[in-house]
């Protein structure tokens, strides 16, 4: 494997993109309520792209790998049935977080250089999550975890990448894992990203409801199951919101407010539209 980057690691700077098993429709909603500024494209069968317009991580003095995990936490967890991978990178490391629901979250990680710093088994577990070929791709990426002095961070995200094209994953053209947040930025509305744009409370819950109700999931988000998870959802996103305000932890914060209003969202649907 080469490195692909022209820059050295050392000059790279803080970017992420949040991969999402889930077409652009599904993700919208959630995705809004994070009050981030965000675009959204699609990135081949079933999956969408989120790319931070901004930078929040430059600001709020948490490591980009915090900020990002904390979106795709709680993006996860308000989807329940699609998950969130999280592609992040900076000056010194470059890794993964991989949500889906209210499982652990699971990671990996390598410095600038290539050299792979997380455990096995996290790979594993990668590819049972997202229903990898639990031979031909569980090898691709096991070689990812071997030492390669030919292979930066850069290069090792682009290798992840490639694997889960065989999953249906088409980034659009020049949308590279490695590049600078700007750079991201500049080819997603080139290509013609949508901007997602925080249009208060009140749409964002007319759009939740609407995205519930005609989602594939809709007749089944009512009763027991319906009450369990907006339970679970408050339970968790209460005790994040109030850790997040503390740490003045900018992701964590937005995270937990989503699933609060998420959880709410989802008892006020089953009320209102239940028998």
């Amino acid at each position: 494997m080469n490195a692909t980057s022209g820059s050295s690691p050392a000059a790279r700077p803080a970017g992420a993109l949040l991969l999402c098993r889930a077409e652009p429709a599904a993700v919208r909603p959630p995705a809004q309520l994070l009050r981030e500024q965000l675009l959204l494209a699609p990135a081949g069968t079933e999956w969408s792209v989120v790319i931070p317009e901004g930078k929040p991580w430059l600001h709020g003095g948490e490591p980009v790998e915090r900020v990002v995990t904390g979106w795709a936490t709680a993006l996860a967890v308000s989807a329940a049935t699609w998950p969130v991978l999280a592609l992040w990178w900076d000056a010194d490391r470059a890794g993964f977080t991989l949500a889906a629901g209210f499982r652990r979250t699971v990671g990996y990680t390598w410095l600038a250089d290539g050299t792979p710093v997380g455990e096995d088994e996290a790979m594993r577990t990668f590819a049972a999550r997202l229903a990898l070929d639990p031979v031909l791709d569980v090898q691709a990426l096991e070689a990812l975890t071997r030492p390669d002095s030919d292979a930066d961070a850069h290069a090792r995200l682009v290798g992840l990448a490639a694997v889960l094209a065989r999953v249906g994953l088409v980034l659009p053209t020049g949308l590279t894992p490695g590049e600078t947040a700007d750079r991201l930025r500049s080819v997603a509305l080139a290509q013609g990203a949508e901007q997602l744009e925080w249009s208060g409370w009140r749409d964002a819950v007319r759009a939740e409801l609407d995205a519930v109700e005609g989602g594939p999931f809709g007749p089944y988000l009512r009763g027991p199951r319906a009450r369990l998870l907006g339970a679970a959802q408050l339970g968790a996103g209460l005790p994040l919101l109030a850790w997040g305000i503390g740490r003045r932890s900018g992701g964590w914060t937005a995270a937990g407010a989503l699933l609060v209003v998420h959880g709410a969202l989802g008892l006020v649907y089953d009320r209102l539209r239940g028998p």
